[in-house]
């Protein structure tokens, strides 16, 4: 057996006295070589344990659709004439084409306060709680309802900051839109 270990001892050796006695730049290229292959190996075990592969490739792809997406209808807003936008007849303010107001819609995201108001006094309850949290929005939307081709904007409003259980979220068709020709905003919001 200690034979063995002796020999076993002695070819390792050898081993490491041939690799000693070739030329400097063998050395060095496969020094290259088992790197190489460390840093391979090591980043396959991390990428297995740690790595998210396909998945991280799809929200990455979706993340570009977005910003695409959101750089086309920037595009857009910056072409609409600046002031008021409506969706129907009857005035003289720029009204969109339906194409157009899909678009729009898609493109806003800001309820400014006086279309907030404006709803609140339509809903009781919900201007009393907005006033009793210290005018607080607790959350706005603004989204593109295909079913009935209509924009609907809206607001929840809490009273849980100050002791009051309960939450009431307003909501209604955004027929108007302003337009500073940086941004959209909703106008007017028909909640009755």
């Amino acid at each position: 057996m200690e034979k063995w270990k002796i020999t076993g001892i002695m070819s390792k050796e050898s081993y490491i006295n041939k690799i000693k006695d070739l030329p400097e730049f063998v050395r060095q290229f496969l020094g290259l070589i088992v790197l190489t292959i460390v840093i391979i190996l090591s980043f396959s075990i991390l990428n297995k344990f740690y790595g998210e592969g396909e998945d991280l490739v799809k929200r990455m792809k979706i993340e570009e659709e977005r910003i695409a997406q959101e750089k086309k209808l920037s595009e857009l807003i910056s072409k609409l004439p600046s002031g008021i936008l409506v969706t129907f007849d009857g005035t003289d303010k720029y009204k969109l084409t339906n194409e157009l107001y899909e678009a729009v819609c898609n493109a806003t995201k800001l309820i400014p306060q006086r279309a907030i108001m404006g709803a609140n006094f339509l809903n009781f309850r919900a201007h009393e709680l907005y006033t009793i949290n210290g005018n607080k929005i607790s959350d706005t939307f603004v989204k593109w309802d295909k079913e009935k081709n209509k924009c609907f904007a809206g607001f929840v409003v809490s009273g849980k900051n100050v002791g009051v259980d309960e939450t009431i979220t307003v909501s209604g068709e955004a027929l108007s839109f302003l337009s500073t020709g940086i941004d959209t905003r909703v106008y007017f919001i028909k909640n009755f």
